[in-house]
């Protein structure tokens, strides 16, 4: 590759805006990506630009402009899994590969850890990774003749406002209702989102490449309130009965969100756009369960047998 095309490369980037040791990991992949001629894009409201710490001449765009990264090949995003999909609002509508950098907790959309960043540099030079594709959500909320929309690449989840209060919905599936609850509310989840908030309320694992959706509902009060593993092409629709005791909030991956109120229509899909995952290894998705559980694999019922003894007993 010729300096003159490296010198066209541009990266985006984006840093957790209250962790150090973020900026401190900007500073080190911006450096290294320069020194190859990469040019780094960082929003100008980002944490490493505000700090003034960053070592290198970086490229600043308006957070707010239209399409501010349309032409990076690439956005690196170091956090944990919230600043991850922060980045994600980015990059979906761009069709930009979206490559996480762990500082989070258990950082399940990462694909790398923040003591790997001259590895990431290399990577990123020689273009050696692979996009893994996800699903995301569609959500739109029709309140007479004005419609919000958004979009999830986790989970839409409509709550009750009130903690002391109960919600009251009732659930149609492709067109035909399904069950009336009472309730603090709902998850409707991707894949993706099926090891957040869906699997803390009770919901399974579904491995990424599955093409689904999850219905989970929240502290129901029904004797049919299971969890749902839908098809991609069903479509789920909410709506808030007047018996309801509070009026209702729609969370898009916990960040973007609108309130409800009685009976107002809310449609969940699966969405238009895709989320591409840069990955920089070909590890299955029962590895990084494994690691980011912290499962036991070895010794689970006490001490290892050989493998050529006999029953226990003998």
């Amino acid at each position: 590759m010729s300096q003159a095309e490296q010198v066209r490369r541009r990266v985006a980037v984006l840093t957790h805006p209250q962790r150090d040791e973020a900026i401190t990991a900007a500073s080190r992949l911006v450096t290294g990506l320069s020194r190859h001629g990469i040019i780094s894009v960082l929003p100008d409201d980002d944490a490493a630009v505000r700090s003034g710490r960053l070592s290198v001449d970086v490229e600043v765009v308006s957070a707010d402009a239209a399409d501010p990264i349309g032409d990076c090949e690439l956005m690196i995003v170091l956090g944990g899994d919230g600043t991850i999909l922060r980045g994600g609002e980015w990059v979906v509508n761009a069709d930009i590969p979206l490559l996480g950098v762990n500082l989070g907790h258990v950082g399940f959309l990462a694909e790398a850890e923040s003591s790997e960043i001259d590895a990431i540099v290399d990577h990123i030079v020689e273009r050696s990774y692979t996009v893994e594709e996800r699903s995301t959500i569609d959500v739109s909320v029709q309140d007479g003749g004005e419609t919000w929309s958004s979009f999830a690449i986790n989970e839409v989840s409509i709550e009750k406002a009130a903690r002391e209060r109960m919600l009251e919905v009732l659930v149609e599936i492709d067109g035909r209702p399904l069950s009336r609850w009472a309730c603090d509310g709902l998850v409707v989840s991707t894949p993706t989102g099926s090891t957040a908030y869906a699997f803390s309320a009770g919901g399974p694992v579904i491995w990424p490449e599955v093409e689904a959706l999850l219905l989970v509902p929240l502290s129901a009060h029904a004797l049919f309130a299971r969890p749902l593993v839908l098809g991609p092409s069903s479509r789920v629709v909410v709506q808030v009965l007047d018996g309801s005791q509070t009026h209702a909030v729609v969370w898009c991956d916990g960040h973007r969100t609108t309130d409800v109120r009685s009976a107002v229509r809310i449609e969940i899909c699966q969405g238009r756009h895709r989320l591409r995952l840069a990955r920089l290894s070909q590890s299955p998705f029962t590895d990084r369960l494994v690691n980011k559980f912290g499962l036991k694999v070895e010794g689970w019922r006490g001490a290892r047998r050989p493998v050529n003894a006999g029953p226990p007993g003998e």
